[in-house]
């Protein structure tokens, strides 16, 4: 089978198109796969890095207000339809798939001009432009959030979960090995991780570093993860005494795996985290970032609460005293932290890769 794939512009669009050929290559060792993206995006450096061929169209995205620089957008979105048709035309693959951003708007409608089936995959619970573009157009939808389905035409509408829920799952660590042993935690006592995204987050930091004096006489412990630009300033701020209850590190790589030794989730409400965390049923503490379109994190977000599956904090909200009493009330009481667990896991989808992989299977 030959698969095109396209998506761009964050990790959000990229990582689920990675895990979803990364397991149509385990069922499939024939798979020929082909990567379209742009060449300023993430996806210029992250996906060739896998040893997946990939290409690229120019192309940007339309501001929500009329300007002279969206007649530009629609220039260079029917040149990247042209070169788009060119690629297709030299691949000839059976099945088309746009995971978000704004590159694949070009390619899928190409696609779909030349009659060949295509899917898109939507992770955030409200749709952004490109998507609700493309769903007249496309032969199936897939979606992340229940919440999601309204947007679209419901003919075409599958719940399938994010594939990186899928790889979530399957990295629980088998070599016998504890990752919070190794970073100097005690296994056995239940612990919260504290993520501020790759970059960090200045007022989860400041609000966690105003915590750090609480946390003596607390019962269990806490796996922090500052972010590259916040680490040194959080490190500064934490004694020795604080340190048994509270380790710091500036970054984790295996992020999926550690979700499966820990008890609770502080994060940003991202597509993927919520995808991940609600595979593996980790309850959460969500604070959504506010500078994104749409304020799609708080909806996202709101998904998870409706289903008592997370706290939500809006940032303007945090604060030392806030955060540690919602994590006192999780962690302390087993009734709650039950629920919640029962909550993420009604909205998981660990088997969202081969539901996809399913829904490929019946377009062509």
């Amino acid at each position: 089978m030959k698969v095109l794939i396209s998506g761009g512009g964050t990790g959000g669009h990229i990582y689920p198109a990675l895990a979803l050929i990364r397991h149509l290559e385990k069922q499939d060792h024939s798979l020929e796969c082909l990567y379209i993206g742009t060449d300023n995006g993430l996806e210029a450096s992250i996906v060739p890095k896998e040893g997946i061929p990939f290409k690229t169209v120019k192309i940007s995205g339309f501001k929500r207000k009329l300007s002279l620089e969206n007649i530009r957008t629609v220039y260079r979105f029917l040149n990247a339809v042209r070169v788009a048709k060119k690629y297709i035309k030299e691949f000839k693959p059976d099945v088309v798939i746009g995971t978000g951003g704004y590159v694949c708007g070009p390619v899928v409608y190409a696609a779909a001009k030349r009659n060949i089936p295509t899917l898109i995959h939507e992770q955030n619970s409200v749709p952004g432009l490109t998507n609700k573009f493309l769903a007249k157009h496309v032969t199936k939808i897939a979606i992340s959030f229940p919440d999601s389905a309204k947007y679209f035409p419901e003919s075409k509408v599958v719940f399938t979960g994010n594939p990186r829920a899928t790889e979530a799952v399957a990295l629980k660590r088998e070599d016998g090995k504890n990752r919070l042993k190794e970073l100097g935690l005690d296994p056995t006592k239940k612990t919260v991780l504290v993520v501020g995204g790759s970059r960090g987050a200045k007022p989860i930091n400041d609000a966690m570093i105003e915590t750090f004096p609480l946390w003596r006489g607390k019962n269990y412990q806490c796996l922090y993860v500052t972010g590259e630009a916040h680490y040194n300033n959080v490190k500064d701020h934490l004694s020795e005494e604080d340190s048994h209850r509270m380790v710091c590190v500036p970054y984790i790589d295996d992020m999926p795996a550690i979700l499966h030794e820990v008890d609770l989730l502080v994060a940003r409400a991202g597509a993927t985290t919520l995808s991940e965390i609600t595979a593996v049923g980790l309850p959460s503490i969500l604070i959504p970032s506010p500078y994104v379109t749409n304020n799609h994190q708080e909806k996202n977000a709101r998904s998870l609460e409706k289903e008592n599956a997370a706290k939500v904090i809006l940032e303007k909200d945090v604060s030392s005293e806030q955060l540690l009493s919602d994590i006192d009330h999780i962690l302390n009481d087993d009734f709650v932290w039950e629920s919640m667990k029962k909550g993420a896991l009604s909205l998981g989808k660990p088997n969202a890769a081969e539901d996809i992989k399913k829904m490929i299977q019946s377009v062509l």
